[in-house]
């Protein structure tokens, strides 16, 4: 008898308490080695339409529910008696009468009977059109749609599509929502003659040929929303370029999940590949490392030729190569340092010591100038030049000091490393890679683009960038072209977001325009993104003081566990390290254990991750609480303080947003914004309600 194992079974089966986990996995187990066993207490649902399901005994609260045909046996649900017995008596598995595809179908009639789903019902005012009049009964059985759900999908607009799409099978539903971004209908995946080889049935249902394959399906439940590759990605990753190329998109719209199949499919297409996936820091390459283990089995031909780091880690291999040595990197603490010492030995004691960092880091070290003159033609953020003939020569001597100071010591910064780098490999016709895939792009600057630049070759398909302008936390602008890497014409905007709930994405992109647009020209839609699930709208809430504030996100962390969140499902952000203590003492109210997340690698495992908003770019989570945003907070009063005319202060202004907005769209079903009298205007923001 052939065994499967259904992603309803799993995502169950994890909303669980230990305990009830571990019995449902035991009686998994003994039903996979004897399905006939007297002792397994199989029972058949007659209520139910479909009549192949059957209740296993767990517990006396507990059932499995199996559905059971003449050759197979398949998990799934699992709950307490009465809920798994509601779950079966609303659903139906069956093969689609067009694709062939197994589908796991909620039954119309059944639904109607607790809440209607027809477009007239949906909780929100309906004045658009409908979004699929033009689209045929055929059209719509080819990409899945159940025939007793496709009279609703024709009468649905975009609002009523939404609530609709939880009842649809997810092929169905996300080539429908293909079809609202794109206008366009994507191909259907090709039939099989064997309904459970079907690509649409295996993205759902697992086949399990013996019982390591069930203990390894039990044990790790397949997380679809970060690394399965939709079928709306898919053309992307397979697709040729000519030249560079770059895919953007909101948080959320798996980003990274192409940059992953993408670095995977590049390993595999030659046994002379050697590609690098890279990002900027430590902990999001040690993440993109895992994920790629998840498509890649580590043993393959094609792992070995695939390297993940952070490409500062990179550099400094290359670097020992090149030279015998480690690269003697100053550290920022030992530049600020030098900078304030430089300033007073010259007299430039005006200038506040935040500035000169700022200066030297995103002018003079990012753009490695030598010259007062070339410090006058530098790139700047704008069109205004916020520093003068008279304050350029003061400046120039600060910087200059520096740089002097540095060499004295036989130290180098990261951005002269970079470059350095960079016109040793842009000299020599064999480069390190044949294909370098960059995940979180929009916070490279001009030192690193430079240098991957260089380290690939300059033929089809050598760079692929991955990045999100509204996520743009840690670089100022610049011009990608005028640095060489020119991806215009092979620039794609991912609209289809499969990892934050429509609620959530709503709220979030309410701190962003619509329309973003780097120094290129190049410009990234954001109005037309569509979330490809429903949850519950997000929580705003402002304290009268910090102690009310820690009290609300603790009731709140309990509220959430009590429902079947694990620890490490939950996150809970703040702006800086000086709000830290309000978060880890909102975790301690909860009577849970805080895990500190820092530049290291660890996870937090039966934890609540608390951090920074820096620290949660690339992580994802259930439930995601951002807290302490206060007046002088969220905007930080420090930055805007040092801003030296407007132009700055609308950078500054701009990327704090960007800022909160990484740390909102870290949540996939549930968010907390929460700050203390008197509390961060963005607070307005984010909380506004839709417009009817």
């Amino acid at each position: 008898m052939q065994f499967h194992i259904a992603d309803t079974f799993t995502d169950a089966l994890a909303r669980l308490p230990a305990q009830e986990q571990k019995a449902a996995k035991t009686s998994a187990f003994d039903l996979q080695l004897n399905p006939a066993a007297p002792g397994l207490n199989l029972h058949r649902i007659e209520a139910s339409k479909d009549q192949n399901f059957w209740s296993l005994r767990v517990s006396r609260e507990l059932r499995i529910i199996v559905h059971r045909t003449g050759d197979s046996m398949l998990l799934a649900y699992v709950d307490r008696h009465d809920e798994a017995y509601a779950w079966a008596r609303r659903r139906r598995i069956e093969a689609h009468p067009r694709t062939g595809a197994i589908q796991i179908v909620e039954v119309r009639e059944r639904v109607e009977e607790i809440a209607p789903v027809t477009p007239s019902q949906s909780t929100r005012v309906l004045t658009g059109p409908r979004c699929f009049e033009s689209l045929s009964r055929d059209e719509l059985l080819c990409v899945g749609v159940p025939e007793d759900w496709i009279g609703d999908v024709l009468a649905a607009d975009e609002d009523g599509f939404l609530a609709l799409a939880d009842h649809l099978p997810p092929e169905a539903a996300e080539a429908l929502l293909e079809y609202i971004s794109t206008g366009v209908l994507p191909k259907p995946a090709e039939t099989v003659d064997a309904a459970y080889a079907h690509p649409d049935t295996r993205r759902r249902i697992r086949s399990i040929e013996n019982a390591l394959e069930l203990q390894t399906a039990l044990d790790f439940p397949w997380d679809k929303w970060t690394v399965y590759l939709h079928p709306s990605q898919r053309e992307t990753i397979e697709r040729s370029f000519s030249g560079p190329a770059r895919v953007a998109g909101a948080a959320g719209t798996g980003k990274t999940v192409v940059a992953l199949h993408r670095a995977a499919r590049l390993a595999n297409q030659s046994a002379e590949a050697c590609v690098l996936l890279t990002t900027f820091s430590r902990p999001l390459a040690l993440k993109l490392e895992r994920k790629l283990a998840l498509i890649v089995d580590p043993e393959s031909p094609a792992a070995h030729r695939l390297t993940v780091a952070p490409f500062h880690g990179v550099a400094a291999d290359l670097f020992e190569q090149v030279t015998g040595r480690r690269p003697p990197i100053a550290s920022i603490d030992l530049v600020g340092g030098l900078l304030a010492q430089a300033a007073k030995a010259t007299g430039a004691t005006d200038f506040p010591l935040r500035f000169l960092v700022s200066e030297w880091s995103n002018v003079v070290d990012a753009w490695q100038i030598e010259s007062e003159e070339a410090y006058g033609r530098a790139p700047r953020l704008g069109q205004k030049n916020r520093v003068g003939l008279r304050q350029r020569a003061w400046l120039w001597a600060v910087f200059d000091a520096t740089r002097e100071a540095l060499a004295q010591r036989g130290m180098a910064t990261s951005a002269s490393i970079l470059r350095d780098l960079a016109e040793h490999y842009g000299r020599l016709p064999d480069k390190p890679f044949t294909n370098i895939v960059i995940d979180e792009a929009q916070d490279l600057g001009p030192p690193a683009l430079r240098f991957l630049a260089a380290i690939a070759p300059a033929r089809p398909d050598s760079l692929f960038f991955t990045g999100d302008l509204g996520q743009r936390i840690f670089q100022q602008p610049f011009s990608w072209r005028d640095l060489g890497i020119d991806v215009r014409g092979r620039s794609l905007v991912l609209k289809v977001n499969y990892r934050t709930s429509h609620q959530i994405r709503e709220a979030a992109d309410r701190l962003l325009p619509k329309m973003l647009q780097d120094v290129d020209g190049l410009e990234e839609d954001r109005a037309s993104t569509v979330s490809a699930f429903n949850g519950p709208q997000p929580l705003i809430n402002r304290f009268r003081n910090t102690t009310e504030e820690i009290a609300g996100v603790g009731a709140w962390i309990r509220a959430a566990r009590t429902s079947g969140l694990e620890p490490e499902e939950i996150g809970v952000f703040v702006r800086s390290h000086e709000q830290l203590d309000r978060a880890l003492a909102a975790v301690k109210v909860a009577g849970e254990t805080a895990c500190e997340l820092s530049d290291g690698e660890e996870e937090a495992r039966a934890q609540i991750a608390v951090g920074t908003m820096h620290f949660a770019k690339g992580l994802e989570f259930k439930a995601v609480a951002v807290m302490a945003c206060d007046e002088d907070v969220l905007p930080l009063k420090a930055r805007l303080d040092a801003a030296t005319d407007e132009v700055e202060r609308a950078e500054v202004n701009a990327t704090e947003r960007q800022l909160f907005y990484v740390a909102c769209t870290r949540a996939r079903d549930r968010l907390l914004v929460t700050g203390a009298a008197p509390a961060s205007a963005f607070l307005k923001d984010i909380g506004q309600q839709p417009s009817l």
